[in-house]
């Protein structure tokens, strides 16, 4: 027989892809979902900005544009024009992959002696032309669904999971900033965090829909609250801060460069593998189904989104985007899948990019505050792999095949310099874990079961 399209439980969830929530649930699910990527979706162009010593306006200027252009692809995404779209709530936002690219490329360009403009204006050519590989990317798709198996994306989701919990408990500690300080970890930056956790767990354990579904917004709206008392919030970001921010297509102007393409490129491409793990996780936490012809629908148009939109992000003055993994973590943890949530999300994303006070805001929150309620979903991200990993039950060829990239993957996370003589991409543990459960889907054997299903996909 061939694969029936399979879906998850839709038992726990308050409002199914299609449900158009009323206005106020809408509008508390909204924020839920920006409490949670908005600092991750700002962060990257605020660290690019900052090793690479660029003004202050032009930094500025990217992180209004990464919530412009996160708006515009958010609203493509959950809308679904034609073939274009997941259909889904998959949230757009900055790829995290490409910082520590754009920062090795542009000090690069620095030691040549160009200037921020030129710079700035060949990273985001690159980005620009690169994006088009994506778009490509979804075209194919079909093509291989022998290579990017639930096995597959299921380690993909799982090491975005473990690699994402790095971050969210450093934040639980106080932050990347004060690593290495009397600061980190103190009993005021861990006591904050564990508060901002237990009033999220208490509200995530209610069976009042609307209660439920507010959790992380009463978590992160709590211990902003206590944060205030306690004197941890800074108000200094929100000085001398612009009313309004014009988006302005190639504004720095546009050059290209090969090279610097060519690394881009392969960047893209896996982040490809990254967009089929998280569209694959939303479809699961969602109650749709994760295989067969209407989920490599939504996944074609998913990816092709992504692409088309990091083409327009890249345009504006945006760091590439793609799907945002940690949104999947609040949909399991609020009940909330209704696709039309999304609009909300879009809406105020451009927004708060085109009036960039509102933006700045958010980035009050202090860390531990974020970091309290991060640990949970981003865990709830690991834990979707694990159950993508499991879909068809698993074998002994599937086991090793999870095991061995998981291994590599947490492995190159803790000790990137192993492969130091290998291309500067399998350094990241993602990337690396990937590629292994790719090859390794293609040259172990496959077991007298494997082959029946091949075979009845073949004749289908």
């Amino acid at each position: 027989m061939a694969h029936l399209e399979q879906q998850t439980s839709s038992t726990d969830l308050v409002y199914q892809l299609e449900d158009k929530p009323p206005f106020t649930n809408c509008l508390v699910s909204a924020v839920t979902h920006l409490l949670a990527i908005f600092v991750p979706m700002i962060t990257p162009a605020l660290i690019v900005g900052n090793v690479l010593k660029l003004p202050v306006e032009m930094t500025a200027y990217l992180v209004s544009m990464a919530m412009v252009a996160s708006g515009i692809g958010t609203f493509l995404q959950v809308n679904r024009f034609g073939m274009l779209g997941s259909g889904m709530l998959s949230i757009q936002s900055v790829n995290f992959s490409f910082v520590g690219v754009m920062i090795s490329l542009g000090l690069s360009m620095k030691d040549k002696g160009l200037d921020e403009n030129t710079m700035i204006s060949t990273l985001l050519g690159v980005s620009f032309v690169g994006a088009f590989l994506v778009c490509g990317a979804a075209w194919v798709l079909p093509y291989l669904k022998r290579v990017i198996t639930p096995t597959v994306s299921g380690v993909v989701v799982l090491l975005i999971g473990l690699s994402l919990i790095d971050v969210g408990i450093t934040n639980f500690g106080g932050g990347f900033h004060l690593k290495g300080t009397p600061e980190f970890g103190s009993l005021k930056n861990v006591g904050l965090a564990a508060f901002v956790l237990a009033v999220v767990l208490i509200f995530n354990c209610i069976k009042k829909p609307l209660l439920r579904m507010s959790g992380v917004a009463i978590g992160l709206i709590s211990g902003y609250v206590v944060a205030l008392v306690l004197g941890m919030v800074d108000f200094s970001v929100l000085q001398n801060t612009p009313i309004f921010t014009m988006p302005m297509p190639f504004k720095y102007g546009f050059h290209f460069d090969f090279s610097a393409f060519l690394v881009a490129g392969t960047i893209y491409l896996l982040s490809v593998f990254e967009a089929v793990g998280d569209l694959t996780a939303t479809a699961m936490v969602s109650g749709q189904p994760y295989e067969g012809e209407t989920f490599q629908q939504r996944l074609r148009g998913g990816v092709f989104a992504d692409g088309l939109v990091s083409v327009v992000a890249t345009a504006l003055g945006s760091l590439p985007l793609t799907t945002f993994a940690q949104n999947n973590g609040v949909i399991q943890m609020t009940g909330v899948a209704s696709r039309h949530v999304g609009k909300f999300i879009a809406v105020m994303l451009v927004v708060a990019g085109l009036f960039p006070i509102v933006g700045r805001l958010f980035t009050t929150i202090p860390n531990p505050v974020l970091g309290g309620a991060m640990v949970l979903m981003f865990g709830l991200i690991a834990i979707a792999g694990v159950r993508i990993i499991m879909t068809n039950g698993i074998n002994r060829r599937e086991a090793v095949i999870a095991a061995t990239a998981v291994g590599v993957g947490l492995g190159v996370a803790f000790e990137p310099d192993v492969f130091k003589l290998l291309p500067e991409v399998f350094r990241n543990a993602i990337a690396a874990g990937g590629i292994s459960a790719v090859v390794l889907n293609l040259i172990l054997p496959r077991d007298v079961h494997d082959k029946s299903i091949y075979l009845s996909d073949k004749k289908d």
